[in-house]
C-alpha cells in the first residue's frame, strides 16, 4: 500500500516521460521530484557539486549534520534522478567520488537563487517569527 504522495516509479498514473506534468494534480509523478529537490540534503549536495567533483568524505566533512546513511542515499536517489554521476577508482579501498550531471546543472541556477534568497532573507524571516511568536503567546 503506498501512502498519499508517493509513487511506485516516475511514469506511473498515466504521466509519460515525455510530456510536462502537473505538480498540482494529485498523482503526477512530478512530485516525487519536487521531494527530491525540495530536500535540503539534496540541495546541500548538488550546490557543493557545482562547484567542482567531490569524494563522499569530502561530501560528509562539508555537510555539517549528515549522516553516513542519508548521505549515501541522497546521492543514489540523485544519481537514479540523472542529477548526479558517480565514478568509482580501481584503488586499495576504492575510491569514489560524484559531480553534477548537464541536468544537475541546470537545477543549480534555481537552487542558487533559493539559497542567495535564504541567505539574505534570513534576518526578516526571524523578525517575522518573533512577530508571530509574540502574538500568539498574547492570546
Amino acid at each position: 500500500m503506498m501512502q498519499d504522495g508517493t509513487f511506485d516509479s516516475l511514469g506511473h498514473h498515466g504521466e509519460t516521460t515525455t510530456g510536462r506534468g502537473d505538480a498540482y494534480a494529485r498523482d503526477c509523478p512530478t512530485r516525487q521530484l519536487l521531494d527530491r529537490i525540495g530536500d535540503k540534503w539534496s540541495v546541500l549536495i548538488l550546490l557543493l557539486l557545482g562547484d567542482r567533483e567531490l569524494r563522499f568524505g569530502q561530501l560528509k566533512q562539508r555537510i555539517g549534520g549528515i549522516s553516513q546513511k542519508m548521505l549515501s542515499q541522497t546521492l543514489r536517489a540523485l544519481e537514479r534522478d540523472g542529477l548526479v554521476t558517480r565514478h568509482a577508482i580501481a584503488t586499495v579501498p576504492v575510491s569514489v567520488s560524484y559531480r553534477v550531471t548537464p541536468l544537475g546543472s541546470d537545477l543549480l541556477v534555481a537552487l542558487q537563487l533559493m539559497i542567495d534568497w535564504a541567505e539574505t532573507r534570513m534576518p526578516e524571516v526571524v523578525e517575522a517569527q518573533s512577530r508571530y511568536d509574540a502574538r500568539i503567546a498574547s492570546h
